[in-house]
């Protein structure tokens, strides 16, 4: 991402093209040094694998040849000393201009020029670009050639007589897994030429003597500018070698044109072109306008091609979700196209966090880092990837980019329209002849390659390594590559560089005309516009959704944490369908934090650049009616402004604007300056070191200062410090901003123990955060679902969270690990406390108690005791065959842990082992701060008082064993029954099916003084997940003498969860009794544990969804014996309440709603309302000595009905659709009454209401049985159903059902024909 404004974070930067130029390379009075660095990273490395640190030597290592070692580099010169805005940091810039130190040659290996880039991030955010051009010169020190002289015949005794141990000898060393620092085989140009060539007089790789060989030594030139002009600076750094390397003369000093580029080169201003002159040829450069996409110099081209479309697009994606980023390759200068390619896409979004294109080797402890980090790593040459040990890979895409290949963390969502979005892409990259595929990689030949291999394989015979069949291979293979014309024995000799010094080494040198430079700021702009396109077409409406919470700016900063700025729920209600899963997790990330952050700010403050181009393109596409606001809709609309920008960029190039002062010469001192060709001379620092006061643009910069300096009054004055600003928006963010950048500077073990402790730090108020808000959000939504405020949370938010909190563990259980074991910290360590603990299990014989054992509630339910364990609970994670790797298997886990309230109790009998944890963690470790680790235990706690179904709702296909328990009402019944029972268990995802009870599954419990307590039917079964359990139909065939049976209720628990759901009867089953039903559907509802002490602690939230109870059904005989009539009021109440509940359910989104049948069926369901309505003022209570239920009258009214209908009543005073409606009554009252279920009266109306509910036909047969002849007989005057009003009135509610679709459970309708 380019620094988007030019005054960013900079005093009076904005008018210099250049800030410096350095020289490093190799200090001749110093000597050679062993590499500092390396020395460290030796340090660190020993602490990584557990040996004392203290035992390596500092940086001597005789055991490879010093032509492969590494020694320290310096910055030889810089000019200026110093730019007030931007202090010159010689560490940063040694360490990035030559990441592996010194490097030397000899003649007889490749020593071609290579480029690379680097940027330094500063403490404000701010960037600033380094641009590096890496050459070899000849070692003129007597000095250094004899030094070098002696470490290798140090090196060749140590060697000599161990035979081939040398050819093992950095090999076993672990280092070599990343980018050794200390294996300088190709720094040269990385990636490219090879270091391994075989010196023409056939002496080993990395000989020297230094009577026979020229000693080359790598130096650096290096232009840090505060934009990424990188075109720019590649060409004038080359024409400066170039002017070196040239037979002839330049044609003025250098001095002249590195001071020209230094003090009298501008910054183009923006919209505008600027060319300035270099050694040979002018230079041109552009930046865009105020209204265009920000500066981005790298080619976006050359990052397709060395990834292809679909991998970058998929980078892209995990970019945007902050997953930690891992680039890998040998060119620095790929690991820079792809960082900053990748970045620049992000447009109006910025990346917040740790951003290291190139991770020198003395930095590789970062990638311990438990935060999202975007970084490169340079591989060192023939590298395999599987023996790369990275610190945690949970949630890393790793991006081989050598090997055009990406590996993706799992539960990874796709970018919304990928397929559209990569077929724009393509047809972008197609119209520039390149493959949307990626092309060939940009370093050696395939041809070379394969010489590559021969040589090795060349050495390895050299070495007595192969060996009879493998020797012949070889030769064939030799024939065949000599045929082919590849060699395979010596490195030529260097090729020579090309017209621009750069030979092919560093990719084709600019033609002159700036063609290439041309087709290059074409390409990435019109690749930038298709994503920035994506991001107007997602987030057109955003600014609907932010909360302007906050009057002023102060108040604002002060309670940022506490504030919501966008309504999250209401955006994700308003996407189409496909995006949610991306856009749920994006809008929880930092950059997009940010960017609502600045939306907010810029009411009070100019606006952050970024925001106002994307806010500028919004007014626009709005203005062309690209999209109507609120329109839900997920169809691809391709970027229309491809050419346009294109245009724009096309115009300025051919169009200069702007030319800087031609380089003249100085005044300098006679003599200095001299060519030397082949050599970079010592150039002047006098003439250097200060520029022109003179010129028309140094006034610019002061006038520019002194606005400056008024704004910051003007703000002062306002009454906010800006440090306290930035303090507050940092504190807001979830980890501060010393972790966003590690330091380059200092790196002692102190500093690097430091910013451990500010890790641990980060993570535990991270944990603060992320509980908090689940609890909040959670909290919300249940207070919502018992009738308080709205709901500020969805299923799909809810599962976001906690991804993101199965995220977070693995990261703090990735910190500080001692060595790494298999992709995911947390289950490895799980897997190694399983070991010990079975271990011990068999030592004992007995089984292990893990924790203690949940006892059965107090609701006196008599269910087996279900044992809380952790390894029981690993078990039942280990069994799902569906769940394939480590970090499937951890999340999976953790998800079963929340869901049984176990995850704090789980975790903290885990980390109880401290034996293991210490053998596993280093010192630093957050496992091992014991105050933080407690805190991080309390946090998880307080997840205890929500409930979460987040792995019954996730793995929906895994089998799940369920245990049921029939319990009948002893006092009244027979304990036991002479039938054969069967029980058919529903839930939201499906249902078990119809399951015989075999008679021999009958148990008995006993109370403490061992009377018989309860003798019940107790069956265990397996099947599909069910979801959450909504309904039991229970039943049985009537058969034996003890048919009839009266069930009090039916408990049912899954067995991996331990969720138990009670479906209330207290009803009878069997013929003759009660309403004769021999099956019913029961109801039910979670059983909140609250026997054990534990759970009595617990502070809860009511539970998620209030499952009503079944009450028992009333007959009317019994409802007037007890004269607890509800009045016509709260009978019209309750209908009118069970409407509005079906309403609000179809109201959710569909993933959210719960069970139907709970509002249709349940306690005070739609049922239960309307029998109540049918009991009122009913006349006759009682029939020759029997009950009678509603059905009696449905049954009399269907008669009465149908008579009138055959006398012709009905047809000759009533209109047509009276008639049709009592022949659908009818029809629908004969299909129930004929089915071959026995479900009983109660059963039969309740399949009536919820039918006429299903086919919208309720409204119309309420004044079908009001104005039957029959009720004047059966209910009294004031009796609600003579109501014409009140029929009139119910009519209205119940035909607000009809905009929905009402499906009914299976379980529901079994044989019903309609």
């Amino acid at each position: 991402m380019s620094v988007s404004a030019p005054g960013s974070g900079s005093g009076s930067a904005p008018c210099r093209f250049a800030h410096y130029f350095a020289i490093c390379g190799l200090d001749a009075e110093t000597g050679l040094e062993p590499d500092e660095l390396a020395a460290l990273y030796q340090w660190l490395e020993a602490d990584r694998q557990g040996r004392s640190p203290d035992t390596t030597n500092a940086g001597e290592n005789f055991e490879q040849s010093p032509l492969k070692r590494t020694f320290k580099s310096k910055v030889l010169a810089h000019f200026p000393e110093n730019v007030e805005w931007n202090p010159f940091d010689q560490d940063a810039v040694n360490m990035l201009c030559m990441p592996k130190g010194l490097s030397f040659r000899t003649q007889a290996d490749p020593r071609e020029p290579c480029f690379h880039s680097f940027l330094i991030t500063r403490e404000d955010g701010s960037r600033t670009y380094g641009f590096v051009h890496t050459f070899y010169e000849e070692v003129t020190s007597p000095q250094i050639c004899a030094a070098m002289q002696t470490l290798y015949q140090m090196h060749h005794a140590e060697h000599t007589p161990s035979g081939s141990a040398s050819s093992s000898s950095s090999s076993s060393s672990s280092m070599d897994s990343l980018a050794s620092s200390l294996d300088e085989a190709e720094v040269s140009s990385p990636g490219r030429g090879p270091a391994r060539g075989v010196s023409p007089c056939g002496r080993c790789s990395g000989a020297y003597d230094a009577t026979r060989d020229t000693l080359y030594v790598s130096k650096a030139l290096c232009l840090i500018t505060p934009m990424p002009f990188m075109h720019a600076c590649r060409r004038f750094l080359s024409q400066l070698h170039r002017a070196v390397t040239a037979s002839q003369p330049p044609p003025l000093p250098l001095e002249s044109y590195i001071h020209n580029v230094l003090y009298e080169v501008p910054l183009p201003p923006p919209g505008r072109s600027l060319k300035f002159h270099s050694v040979y040829e002018p230079i041109r450069c552009q930046r865009p306008g105020p209204g265009e996409l920000p500066l981005a110099d790298f080619s976006l081209g050359e990052a397709f091609q060395l990834l292809g479309v679909e991998n970058l697009v998929q980078l892209f994606t995990c970019v945007l979700l902050e997953m930690q980023i891992l680039l890998y390759s040998q060119d620095y200068q790929r690991l820079m196209t792809v960082a900053e390619g990748i970045t620049t896409l992000l447009f109006p979004f910025q990346w917040q966090h740790v951003y290291v294109p190139i991770l020198p080797a003395s930095l590789r402890h970062f990638l311990d880092a438990p935060v999202p980090y975007l970084m490169g790593l340079p591989s060192k040459e023939g590298t395999d990837r599987s023996k790369l040990e990275l610190p945690q890979e949970a949630n890393l895409c790793f991006v081989d980019i050598d090997n055009h290949c990406i590996e993706l963390p799992e539960d990874f969502p796709q970018f919304p329209n990928k397929a559209e979005l990569i077929q724009e892409l393509s047809d972008v990259l197609l119209c520039f002849g390149l493959s949307p595929e990626g092309g060939a990689p940009l370093g050696p030949t395939p041809g070379h390659l394969r010489g590559r291999v021969l040589r090795d394989l060349v050495d390895d015979r050299k070495n007595g390594n192969l060996g009879g069949e493998a020797l012949a291979v070889l030769e064939r293979l030799q024939a065949l590559a000599t045929r082919a014309g590849v060699t395979a024995g010596p490195a030529g000799p260097p090729a020579s560089p090309g017209k621009d010094g750069e030979s092919e080494a560093g990719g084709r040198p600019p033609a002159g005309g700036g063609e290439e430079e041309l087709r290059d700021a074409k390409l990435n702009v019109q690749l930038r516009e298709v994503f920035a396109n994506r991001f107007v077409a997602m987030f057109a409406d955003y600014e609907a959704f932010v909360i302007q919470s906050a009057h002023d700016l102060e108040s604002w900063l002060t309670n940022r944490e506490q504030m919501h700025n966008f309504d999250k729920a209401s955006f994700l209600s308003d996407q189409p369908e496909p995006y949610l899963p991306f856009l749920s997790r994006f809008i929880e990330t930092q950059m997009f934090a940010t960017f609502i952050d600045n939306k907010i700010m810029s009411q009070w403050e100019e606006k952050e650049p970024l925001l106002r181009v994307f806010d500028g393109r919004l007014e626009k596409a709005r203005l062309y009616g690209a999209r109507a606001p609120g329109l839900r809709t997920s169809g691809y609309q391709r970027c229309v402004t491809l050419r346009e920008s294109a245009q724009a960029i096309e115009q300025r190039l051919m169009k200069i604007d702007h030319t800087a002062i031609h380089p003249h010469l100085l005044d300098m001192k006679i003599g200095q300056g001299k060519y030397q060709r082949g050599f970079f001379p010592k150039l002047q620092a006098e003439v250097l070191l200060s520029g022109p006061t003179n010129n028309k643009w140094s006034n610019r910069t002061a006038t520019a200062q002194r606005r400056k300096d008024r704004h910051r009054q003007h703000s002062d004055h306002l009454g906010l410090d800006n440090d306290l600003k930035e303090k507050y928006m940092q504190e807001a963010r979830s980890l501060g901003k010393s972790l966003r950048q590690p330091k380059l500077s200092d790196l002692s073990p102190a500093v690097i123990a430091q910013t451990n402790w500010k890790f641990v730090e980060g993570l535990l108020k991270e944990c603060r955060m992320k509980t908090k808000r689940m609890l909040v959000e959670k909290m919300g939504k249940e207070a919502v679902e018992l009738g308080h405020g709205e709901a500020n949370i969805t299923g799909l938010e809810e599962n976001t969270l906690i991804a993101s909190l199965c995220d977070l563990l693995e990261r703090i259980w990735s910190h500080g690990l001692q060595v790494k074991q298999g992709k995911s910290a947390l289950w490895s360590h799980l897997l190694h406390y399983q070991a010990r603990e079975e271990k011990l299990e068999l030592q004992a014989e007995s089984p292990v108690s893990n924790g203690p054992e949940r006892r059965k509630s107090e609701t006196g339910v008599p269910m087996p005791f279900l044992r809380v364990s952790l390894i029981q609970d690993m078990r039942h994670i280990q069994n799902m065959s569906e769940i394939k790797t480590e970090v499937g298997r951890a999340r999976a886990w953790i998800r079963l842990s929340l869901e049984k309230k176990l995850l704090s109790q789980h975790l903290k009998q885990l980390l109880s082992n401290q034996a293991l944890t210490k053998k596993l963690y280093k010192r630093y470790a957050f496992l091992r701060c014991e105050d933080e680790k407690e805190q991080f235990l309390f946090h998880l706690l307080s997840l205890n008082a929500v409930d979460y179904f987040c792995f019954t709702s996730v793995f929906t296909t895994i089998v799940i064993p369920y245990r049921a328990v029939i319990i009948p009402i002893k006092k009244l019944s027979n304990a036991m029954t002479t039938s054969n029972p069967w029980i058919c268990v529903s839930g939201e995802l499906g249902d078990s099916g119809v399951m015989q009870i075999p008679k021999n599954v009958l148990e008995m419990t006993f109370d403490s003084a061992f009377r018989a307590h309860h003798t019940h039917i107790s069956a265990v079964f397996k099947c599909q997940n069910l979801g959450k359990l909504t309904t039991v139909q229970l039943g049985h065939d009537n058969s034996g003498l003890l048919a009839k049976w009266l069930v009090d209720c039916v408990m049912v628990r899954n067995e991996i969860t331990g969720h138990t759901y009670k479906f209330p009867c207290g009803r009878w089953l069997g013929k003759g009794v009660d309403d004769g039903s021999l099956e019913r559907v029961l109801i039910g509802e979670l059983v909140v544990p609250v026997g054990d002490e534990e759970a009595g602690k617990q502070c809860r939230t009511p539970p998620m969804q209030r499952s009503p109870t079944q009450a028992r059904r009333i007959s009317i005989t019994s409802l007037s014996a007890r004269g607890a009539k509800p009045t016509g009021a709260q009978i019209q109440e309750a209908i009118g309440e069970a409407v509005n509940n079906i309403v609000k359910h179809f109201h959710k989104p569909e993933k959210e709603r719960g069970s139907l049948t709970i509002l249709l069926c349940g306690e005070n369901g739609l049922v239960c309302a309307l029998e109540q309505f049918f009991h009122h003022s009913f006349k006759s209570a009682r029939l020759f000595q029997k009950n009678v239920f509603v059905w009696d009258f449905v049954e009399k009214a269907t008669a009465c009905l149908e008579t009138a209908d055959q006398m012709g009543d009905l047809q000759g005073g009533a209109p047509e659709p009276l008639g049709l409606t009592c022949e659908t009554f009818c029809r629908y009252v004969n299909a129930i009454n004929s089915t071959s279920r026995n479900i009983g009266k109660d059963g039969k109306f309740q399949l009536l209401v919820c039918l006429g509910a299903r086919d919208r036909l309720l409204p119309q047969w309420l004044p079908l049985l009001a104005e039957c002849p029959l009720i004047s007989r059966m209910y009294e005057e004031g009796a609600l159903l003579r109501d014409r009003t009140t029929v009139s009135t119910l009519v209205g509610v119940l035909q607000t059902l009809h905009d929905f679709n009402i499906t009914l459970e299976s379980s529901l309708i079994k044989g019903i024909q309609l």
